[in-house]
């Protein structure tokens, strides 16, 4: 899986706390990289997977889909498999810390960040849902047990013309019914990450990740 990478203090030692950031359909692995410099004050690794199938010139989407543009399960099944163990592998070799590192997906991104963060809530220092929702055929993947002890931020735009603001508040009320806290933030925007959402993020991405106790 190719990736795109940024460390703002490459001379740090020791592992660097580390944002996996997951692009949306249609976008590619340097869509979200420039998020690097404005998070935690530059204090994070961050690492963008590329989604596999390209859709056009620099675009790209991770799921495939039948002519009928259906997604089935068993996709989603395989391309979290592939996540896990890019995030496995990259997340050291990049000198990353495995320890503190932080999920973060945008719109399609966002459904993989939920699938993999909620699974697994005890490996993340948070979960990040950007412009998104929580697919229902998901939710049997959910550690129930540990998904309370999870930092889950969710963030959406109230004039999304993409994903409605009504399936993010649906699925912030799915989450709260099994067990999740989220801490669920709207905004007055579109299908995008404004200028207060970055702040909120900013904090939230410092917070999980406790760079101020650094």
């Amino acid at each position: 899986m190719t990736f795109a990478s940024a460390s703002w203090h490459p001379g740090t030692e020791g592992p660097a706390p580390t944002v996996v950031a997951i692009h949306g359909h249609g976008a590619h692995a340097q869509d979200l990289l420039g998020l690097a410099p404005l998070l935690g004050g530059g204090r994070v690794l961050m690492l963008c997977p590329q989604a596999e199938f390209p859709i056009g010139p620099g675009s790209f989407t991770w799921f495939d889909r039948p002519p009928d543009g259906s997604r089935s399960v068993e996709e989603v099944e395989r391309v979290a498999a592939a996540l896990r163990a890019f995030i496995k592998e990259a997340v050291p070799r990049a000198g990353g810390d495995p320890e503190r590192m932080v999920i973060l997906g945008f719109s399609q991104g966002g459904t993989l960040a939920y699938r993999l963060g909620l699974a697994e809530p005890r490996r993340f220092a948070g979960i990040a849902a950007l412009s998104t929702y929580l697919p229902d055929d998901l939710v049997g993947t959910v550690d129930r047990d540990a998904i309370g002890e999870a930092p889950l931020l969710v963030q959406h735009g109230t004039s999304d013309a993409m994903i409605d603001v009504q399936r993010a508040r649906a699925s912030r009320d799915l989450l709260t019914s099994i067990g999740a806290q989220p801490e669920y933030l709207e905004y007055p925007m579109g299908h995008e990450i404004g200028r207060q959402s970055l702040t909120d993020l900013d904090g939230w991405v410092t917070r999980v990740l406790r760079l101020d106790e650094a």
